[in-house]
């Protein structure tokens, strides 16, 4: 059997066009089985590899075939022979002599032609497949995706592959993705694409169809307790407690508000945006129990410019949850969540404002970064507190690698990524951000009534840069305070 191959190989091997796509094509086939034995029993799990099996020699095996075919046209052109002369003239009277089921050179091309069928079938599902894995989409265009892979893995939905929140589920999807896919494959090759990558992204599938297929918003009941700790620029890095009671579901019963109220189903909301970059709201508008909708205008814009809009969109979960994957964090935030999981020590003084000092330089590269964080760091203690450093050079050490850690989790110089970049809409952390997009004083309505605004809308206040947690639970220190803690916490306790 090996041998009547190798005889059709030498065969069909007519030029060298014949001779290449032979090569190609028995050395694709032998090392795709070999690499997917191999990532099947466990040996490979090296990434690139997948893309090598299962885009690279796949395509090899169909480019050899197309040249062993070219070769034989070329064959027959050049010497101007007809098919059945240049079968007798290749291959031995016996090799294509008739038989009950075919010569043998027919049998032989049957059986390869069967072979390769079943081959580019399965090449076909495994591409697919692992087209479908999140290693893939943050590895296959590494440059590019890098910064997203990054925060990805260290997100709450780090278990949740890419596709099934930017593909989702059906054909018109998988079609639409894989298009879209192959557009922005051009963009990377030809190196025309924009950094940082811009947002929000359009093509996102509707929440429905994506987060609501884990998250039901109709099951999202009563409140939940939220305490952040943040850390002063003082000596100590004394910690400030803000506990919030947060009111995370619909607020459809007895006509009390909750934060998820704008996504339920008879609490219609649409807006427009500035440029349809949704940080700066055009209008807003929800709907009325009579089917009508209610508008608040932004009267802070005037011209033209700033109105014109062409995405009138519903309101859902991606609005205020916009980074609820790709994480990139604010740096003050990201010093003060390091200090409060005990990765960077308080007993090293001034450590929250000197780390987030050092954090926040202008670096050229993250090699620079490091070397820059370091230098910072220990100059700040040699100079300031020598006996410290010497004391704790462990936690000193440990402070540097963590907040180097932070900047290259946060920090892409090559996709021009830098803090600030990507904000999150969860809260409100500033003036214009988040919440108060919409629910601001300058939405008005025509007879110039504004959107709800005040804060134990969506969740009550419990402390507030505090000493302690909770603390407007607690009996007030001063006379002064008695009032502020007893509304607030009746606020809380009506809510309940």
């Amino acid at each position: 059997m090996l041998q009547k191959y190798l005889n059709f190989l030498r065969g069909i091997s007519v030029n060298l066009f014949g001779k290449l796509g032979v090569i190609l094509t028995t050395s694709s086939f032998i090392i795709f089985v070999i690499l997917e034995l191999a990532r099947l029993l466990g040996i490979l799990t090296n990434q690139y590899m997948g893309l090598l099996t299962y885009l690279l020699f796949p395509n090899l095996f169909v480019v050899g075939l197309a040249l062993i075919f070219i070769g034989w046209l070329i064959l027959k052109k050049q010497t101007g022979k007809s098919t059945e002369e240049l079968l007798s003239s290749r291959f031995k009277n016996e090799d294509i002599a008739a038989r009950k089921y075919g010569s043998n050179v027919f049998i032989t091309v049957l059986i390869l032609t069967f072979i390769s069928l079943i081959f580019m079938g399965l090449a076909t599902a495994r591409m697919l497949k692992f087209m479908e894995t999140a290693q893939f989409c943050g590895t296959a265009c590494h440059k590019v995706m890098n910064p997203e892979w990054v925060v990805y893995q260290n997100s709450p939905h780090a278990r949740v592959t890419c596709v099934q929140c930017h593909v989702g589920e059906g054909t018109d999807a998988l079609i639409s993705s894989k298009l879209n896919g192959a557009r922005q494959m051009a963009l990377a090759t030809f190196n025309i694409y924009n950094r940082p990558v811009p947002t929000p992204v359009h093509t996102l599938r509707p929440a429905r169809e994506t987060c609501e297929k884990c998250h039901w918003p109709d099951k999202f009941y009563g409140d939940r307790l939220k305490t952040i700790v943040r850390y002063a620029d003082d000596e100590a890095s004394t910690p400030k407690y803000t506990s919030l009671g947060l009111k995370i579901d619909m607020g459809c019963e007895n006509e009390k508000t909750g934060i998820h109220w704008h996504i339920a189903k008879e609490n219609e909301v649409r807006y427009t945006s500035v440029g349809d970059q949704r940080d700066e709201m055009i209008w807003v508008e929800s709907i009325q129990p009579d089917g009508s909708f209610k508008r608040f205008r932004n009267k802070r814009l005037t011209s033209s410019s700033e109105i014109e809009s062409n995405d009138i969109r519903t309101l859902d979960c991606v609005d205020c949850h916009n980074r609820a994957t790709h994480i990139y964090e604010n740096p003050e935030d990201a010093v003060d969540d390091r200090i409060r999981m005990n990765l960077i020590s308080r007993d090293l003084p001034f450590i929250k404002r000197e780390g987030l000092s050092a954090l926040t330089n202008n670096y050229p590269n993250r090699e620079a970064a490091a070397e820059g964080i370091r230098n910072h760091i220990e100059g700040f203690y040699q100079r300031h507190y020598p006996n410290v450093g010497r004391q704790n050079m462990a936690k000193l050490d440990q402070a540097v690698l963590t907040l180097t850690d932070v900047y290259n989790r946060n920090i892409h110089h090559n996709m021009e990524i830098d803090w600030g970049v990507y904000p999150s809409h969860i809260g409100h952390k500033s003036q214009m951000t988040g919440c108060f997009r919409c629910h601001n004083q300058n939405m008005v309505t025509d007879d110039n009534s504004s959107i709800r605004h005040e804060c134990t809308m969506c969740h009550s206040i419990l402390a507030q840069e505090s000493e302690k947690p909770f603390q407007y639970l607690q009996p007030a220190i001063s006379e002064r305070d008695s009032l502020l803690h007893e509304s607030l916490r009746l606020e809380f306790m009506s809510w309940r």
